[in-house]
Parts: C-alpha cells; structure tokens; sequence
C-alpha cells in the first residue's frame, strides 16, 4: 500500500473518530444547555455568530488551502507572510464586528447586538494569531493530532459553557464559552509544531502568490456565505428568534452528514488529490472514483436515516418547545445529497488551481437563495422557506459538475447510481416504520 494511501485512510479514520467524537460532546453539551436556557438565547447567538462568520467570510483569501496546495507550504518567508497576513485580517474583521453593531441592532430591534457584537467579534483577533501549525498539519496529513487538539479544545469549551449556564441562565455562559475556546485554540496552536515560529513578515512574492490564488477563494467564501447564512437572516427577520433557535437545532442534526464530508474533503481528499496532481487525467479519476464509492455509501446510510427517522430523534431529545424541528429536520437532510455528491470530487478542481468553479457554483447558490426564500416565504411560510433550503445545492452541483466535465473528471454516471441507492435506502426505512404503526417523518407537516 503507498504511502499517500496510508495517509488517506489514516485521516479518514481520525476525521471520523474525531467528528464522531466531537458531535457527541455537542449533543450531550445541546441537550443539557437547551433545557437550562431558552431557545430565543440560542437564536440570539446563531444570530450574531452569523454576521462574523459572514465577515470572515467577506474577507477570506484562502490563506489555509494556498499553504496546503503550495510548492512554498514548508518556506517559513511564506508562511510568516501568511501568518502577518492573518493576523491584520483578525483586527479588521474586529472593527467590522464594531462598525456593524449598531445597524444590524436597528434592523433587528434588538438593542443587545449593540454591545454583543463587538465581545463576541473579539473572536475573530484570537483567530487571528492561530499558529500556521494548523495548515502544515492538515498539509502533512497529520489529522490525528489536529483533531485530538480540536476535540480537546470543544471538551473544554463546552464543559466551561455548561457549568456557567447552571448558574446563570442569560446569553453570557454562550457568549463566554465561545470567547475562551477561541483564545485557547490561539495560544495552543503554537505549541503543537516547535518547529514552527510565527513572527510578523512581509515577503512579496509570498503575498502575491497568496493573494492571486486568494482572490478566487474571496469570492467563492463571500458567496457561500450568502450561500449558507441567508437562511438565518431571513428567519430571523420574518419570525421570531425563537423559531430561529428551533430551526437551528434542525439544522445541528441535519448538516451532520454535509460536516463529516466537509471535514474529510478538507483534510483528506484535497490534500490528496494536491500530491497526485500530476497523474493522467483519466488515472486521476480512475483513484477518485474508486475511494469516493465508499465513503458516499457510508453517507448516503447517514442521510437515509435522518430523513426516516430524524423526527424521532428530535422528539426524543427535547422538549415541546423544539417541536416544529421535528419536521424541518428529514427536509434539510435529504437536501443535502447534490451537496455530498460534489463535495467528494470537487476538490479536486481546487487542487488542479481552478477555483473558479467553486466561486462560480457558490455565486449560483446564493443567487438562488436570495431570490427563493422570499418567493418560498411568501407562497408557503416557514414550510416554503424549508423547501427552498432543502433544494438550494442543485446550482452548485450542475456547475461543479461543469467544471470537472471540462477537466476531464466528471463522475454522473455513479452518481445517478448512488441516488438511486439512496432513494431504495429511504423508501426501506420508511415502510419498515409506516408498516410498524409510527406514520411518516413528516407527519407532523402534513
């Protein structure tokens, strides 16, 4: 067996065992938050944590993937210019958080933004001074100590959040526990490569070689976030912060499968596909092929059950408050197979340095978004709004599809064979539990 597959199954396990590992910390930490604080607390912090994401988004230059695909990604000139690059990044997106506050305050008729934006922002500094150890890991495939940190950082986070909730039932154990795994992360990732040492660099070649590569990654991420966000912002406008924490423990469950291939296509497939760049097209596809079978057969049990059975397990983990997540829960999963399908194989488009396919499927995305969840608002409610966002990764998928039939990599044909798999998956578990007298996922809809 090569080295390079070694590495690749090597990460898939730790990517698994860490992810799995991680979404248990978080749905024990959700269920016991969720029944010390009111879910109009949860809305209020995905609220905010949706605009600095969305900054962040604004202003990535891809500074990560551009030291993992680079010749230059071991150079410590590069890695410094990155670094320095990051960290003027941190403070700006700081100040945006503060220039913000006040409108976004306005627009929501929430008075408490004004002041919580720019605490919580204060996340995006610590962020800002994380070690470029984190990139070279994920570079060297070293996904086992990268996730033992990862996971160690949540257990620590949301160990701290919990405790402060049992005694004091407001925004702030969310808000604190956020703030204090952002700045330990910072300070620990500096201790996990000795050999590497940030200081403040200014290389031009490096910055231009960051920022030609970068510009593409700015709009692909500005336009995911739009992409991905503008659920958010729209609930949180037309309906109350309390159906957008309800909608945000439906999602939780439902982008279960989309992070766990998030997770692996950043970690394993990328870098993968980044030292096999220069292989025969054909031979190139025959490797993607082959090790992407397996791993959407594996999600595609993932996706099936969550839209068989994924009410039942919102009925059973929260109270009735969370009701209405019942339903919105096997919509949002079942929306998110085009999403994996391209996830397993349009990497390697960003390994071959066209990232103008991804900026191009994201553009699509957003676009879609922004004009159907108005039009599915407007013709069904909140069901019209679940509707449009279970259906919004077709634009993505039909031009990353584009993009790999040009560069000779596309793959439709196991593609239509493992939605068929996935369809067969379904409709089994549903008759098994039609049959067995307990309905439908979605019976509380209908």
């Amino acid at each position: 067996m090569s080295s390079t597959k070694k590495q690749a199954i090597n990460g898939t396990i730790w990517t698994l065992v860490g992810y799995g590992g991680s979404q248990v910390i978080r749905l024990v930490s959700n269920i016991i938050l969720t029944r010390l604080l009111a879910p109009e607390l949860f809305g209020l912090m995905a609220l905010m944590n949706t605009f600095i994401q969305g900054l962040a988004m604004f202003s990535d230059v891809g500074i990560q993937p551009s030291i993992v695909r680079s010749p230059r990604g071991d150079d410590p000139t590069f890695l410094n210019t990155a670094w320095t690059i990051q960290v003027i990044r941190g403070f700006g997106l700081w100040l945006a958080c503060c220039l913000i506050a006040w409108p976004v305050a306005q627009f929501y008729g929430d008075i408490q933004l004004l002041w919580l934006l720019p605490i919580v922002g204060l996340t995006t500094i610590a962020a800002g001074f994380n070690s470029t150890a984190l990139a070279t890991l994920n570079r060297k495939m070293k996904i086992g100590k990268l996730t033992i940190f990862d996971v160690g950082i949540q257990v620590f986070s949301l160990t701290f959040m919990t405790i402060w909730a049992y005694f004091q039932r407001t925004i702030w154990p969310l808000v604190g526990g956020s703030l204090l795994g952002s700045f330990v992360k910072s300070i620990g990732s500096h201790y996990l490569e000795p050999e590497i040492s940030n200081r403040f660099t200014w290389d031009k070649e490096s910055v231009k070689e960051l920022t030609s590569f970068g510009r593409w990654i700015f709009l692909s991420t500005m336009m995911t976030f739009i992409a991905s966000r503008a659920d958010r912002l729209i609930l949180a406008k037309l309906f109350s912060l309390e159906v957008l924490g309800v909608y945000t423990i439906a999602i939780t469950f439902a982008e279960i499968p989309k992070s766990i291939i998030q997770s692996i296509a950043g970690k394993v497939i990328f870098p993968v596909i980044s030292q096999n760049i220069e292989l025969p097209r054909h031979q190139l596809r025959a490797k993607i092929i082959r090790s992407r079978k397996w791993i959407l057969i594996a999600l595609a049990f993932g996706v099936a059950i969550l839209v068989s059975f994924g009410d039942l397990l919102i009925f059973g983990l929260y109270d009735q408050r969370y009701a209405q997540a019942a339903w919105m829960l096997p919509l949002i999963a079942l929306g998110l197979w085009p999403l994996i399908l391209y996830l397993t194989i349009g990497p390697s488009l960003m390994a071959l340095g066209k990232p103008m396919y991804t900026a191009a499927s994201t553009s699509a995305k957003a676009i879609f978004m922004i004009m159907g969840l108005p039009i599915g608002f407007k013709l069904g409610g909140i069901l019209g709004v679940i509707i449009v966002i279970m259906l919004n990764d077709l634009p993505n998928y039909c031009i990353i599809n584009y993009g790999l039939y040009r560069e000779k990599l596309i793959a439709i044909s196991q593609d239509v064979k493992l939605t068929m798999f996935l369809v067969s998956l379904i409709l089994g578990f549903s008759s098994v539990r039609f049959f067995g007298g307990f309905g439908i996922s979605i019976s509380s809809i209908l």
